[in-house]
């Protein structure tokens, strides 16, 4: 269990970073684009240390899944993007593939 929290917090870090990427302006802005990189480390090093005990290819589709969906939710809820029924049920996909990986694994 403790490696799913650990992966959680790193699929976290990726929403972060993801999201903030737009602040950096194409890395020209220094401090958004230092919090981005420090928040990029932090999420890889804890996805490493999930994927001692998560088998890599669970953990690392559990992680790219749930950045992509929460950076998608951020964008649509924060930064005003589309929200057609077609992209939420996309993002509905997604999720419905992260759960079925948790549930599935080992």
């Amino acid at each position: 269990m403790k490696s799913w929290i650990i992966l959680l917090a790193a699929a976290a870090l990726e929403i972060v970073w993801a999201a903030g990427l737009k602040s950096t302006a194409g890395f020209t802005r220094l401090w958004p684009s230092v919090g981005v990189i420090a928040a990029m480390a932090a999420s890889m090093w804890l996805l490493a240390l999930a994927a001692r005990t998560l088998p890599i290819g669970t953990a690392y589709a559990v992680w790219t899944g749930i950045g992509a969906a929460g950076t998608a939710v951020f964008g649509i809820l924060v930064l005003k993007e589309p929200a057609s029924a077609a992209r939420l049920a996309c993002l509905v996909l997604v999720v419905a593939g992260v759960v079925g990986l948790k549930v599935f694994a080992k």
